[in-house]
């Protein structure tokens, strides 16, 4: 995993004058060395997506279609390579790597059935009034314009997924930013793209896609490019919205925070339910060492229940295996990096100087952060207002449906929520009073299925994910009537 990494220039292998290297978060070593575009070579990207946007949106669909097959068979033939490669350079366990290699499977597949349905055009009569008789309206989909894709680090080969594969679906030329923390991943899917021109006999247009890490500081020009018309984003608040805030005349999809409520209502009340309840929180709120936007961040419970649930969501987050990531036992490894541990030690730290009780946790050692659990945090609390990003869960009891809903409501952030509830009518009320893009009954907020809808509301998020709407996202409905027919 120490070789020199290329990056993918219009659908080819290139080389840059600079280098960096990619370093383990678990124990600081070299993974791979990964070379950098120039502001050339950039330039040259940008240009050759600008240029090819006819000429890919034309297309043939099976052919689009073959290249999302091939990537998704090569994916399978190569699981544990890529998942080895993924916990390299990310420190995530390899059983959630392999897990994640399966996700980004099913994408690319997802895909390659989407670009076969994709444009099929739906007609609609016009002759429901006088004046449309002998007309048909014909309307079909057209890329809005090439697509810069810039992608996070805590699904470093998933998330770049959801960003290319539903631009290959839909005939859109994407420019691809991977996490500069965990590019490589993101760079073997162009191996596999590149794969597919002879393996599958798909050649895709030259310059419908590129994969270049380049640097943070770089992304301004690129995202302020008006060849780019699109600008599909995850990560950060912070960062999403200033870039929406800078392009407000391009169309942006942002996929940003959340803290992540698991409601546990009175219903929910056997030894079977709140055993259930607590290992599922246990487990999402520490997967992806709590990286994850939807990871159980608060846990809600009912008075009539809490007390029984606590011992059992603290006795199931001490039963998570840390340590190596490298180690199929292994449930929770380091987080990205040092700061990253020191910043959520921080926010722990300060919510028990407030008064918070720390049941369990609350230790770092290096980029490792222990499973944490806490109770009684003050709601000005940063770890209370904030997206922790790190495998730290929140205990709040509330008395109620309406107070419980109305807690998780309590956030400027809308991602997804989880109710624990066996009854069909609060799953309907949770759905239509709680402020989040996703509700799930009966489980933690951490599910998602790559072809759902997925993003949120208020500071969650612009837009949704999901392969059929990143590409209704891509694209823009364009009509067209026909004139003097006789229907």
């Amino acid at each position: 995993m120490t070789a020199t990494h290329a990056f993918w220039l219009a659908g080819r292998q290139a080389t840059g004058d600079t280098t960096f290297e990619v370093t383990s978060p678990w124990d600081g070593r070299v993974v791979g060395t990964v070379s950098v575009p120039s502001d050339a070579q950039v330039e040259e990207a940008v240009a050759a997506a600008h240029a090819v946007r006819d000429e890919f949106a034309a297309t043939p669909a099976h052919i689009r279609a073959a290249a999302l097959d091939h990537v998704s068979r090569r994916l399978v033939e190569r699981t544990e390579e890529i998942a080895r490669l993924i916990s390299a350079e990310n420190g995530k366990p390899l059983k959630w790597a392999r897990g994640e290699v399966g996700r980004a499977v099913s994408v690319f597949r997802f895909a390659a059935e989407e670009a076969r349905r994709f444009n099929g055009g739906e007609a609609q009569r016009l002759d429901t009034d006088l004046g449309g008789q002998g007309r048909l309206a014909i309307t079909r989909r057209f890329p809005k314009g090439a697509v810069l894709g810039i992608a996070p680090f805590n699904f470093p080969l998933n998330l770049c997924a959801h960003k290319i594969a539903p631009a290959i679906a839909a005939g859109v030329p994407i420019i691809l930013k991977p996490a500069p923390a965990t590019p490589l991943s993101g760079l073997m899917i162009g191996e596999l793209l590149a794969e597919a021109e002879t393996e599958a006999k798909s050649e895709l247009p030259r310059g419908a896609w590129s994969i270049l890490p380049v640097a943070n500081d770089r992304m301004p020009a690129l995202v302020q490019d008006e060849r780019l018309p699109v600008i599909s984003f995850t990560g950060s608040e912070k960062v999403g919205f200033s870039i929406m805030d800078s392009v407000p005349r391009k169309h942006c999809t942002l996929e940003l925070g959340g803290n992540g409520a698991a409601v546990v209502l009175a219903d929910y009340a056997s030894d079977e339910d709140l055993d259930w309840a607590a290992s599922r929180i246990a487990t999402f709120s520490n997967y992806q060492g709590g990286q994850s936007c939807i990871s159980v961040q608060r846990v809600i419970a009912d008075a009539s229940v809490y007390e029984r649930l606590v011992p059992r969501v603290v006795a199931a987050v001490e039963a998570q295996v840390t340590g190596d990531p490298s180690d199929d036992a292994t449930d929770v490894g380091p987080l990205v990096s040092e700061d990253a541990a020191r910043r959520v030690e921080a926010w722990v730290d300060e919510a028990v100087e407030a008064g918070a009780r720390l049941l369990t946790g609350g230790k770092r050692d290096g980029a490792s952060y222990a499973p944490t659990v806490l109770a009684e945090v003050p709601g000005d609390a940063t770890l209370s207002c904030e997206e922790i990003f790190g495998p730290v869960l929140t205990l709040h009891r509330v008395e109620g449906e309406a107070a419980a809903f109305a807690a998780v409501n309590d956030s400027k952030y809308g991602l997804q929520a989880g109710v624990f509830t066996h009854d069909l009518q609060t799953a309907f009320r949770a759905h239509r009073a709680l402020e989040v893009g996703g509700v799930v009954i009966g489980d933690v907020p951490s599910y998602r299925a790559d072809q759902m809808p997925y993003g949120g509301v208020k500071q969650s998020g612009v837009g949704r994910e999901g392969v059929k709407f990143a590409m209704d996202d891509y694209t823009y409905e364009r009509v067209m009537v026909l004139t003097g027919l006789n229907l």
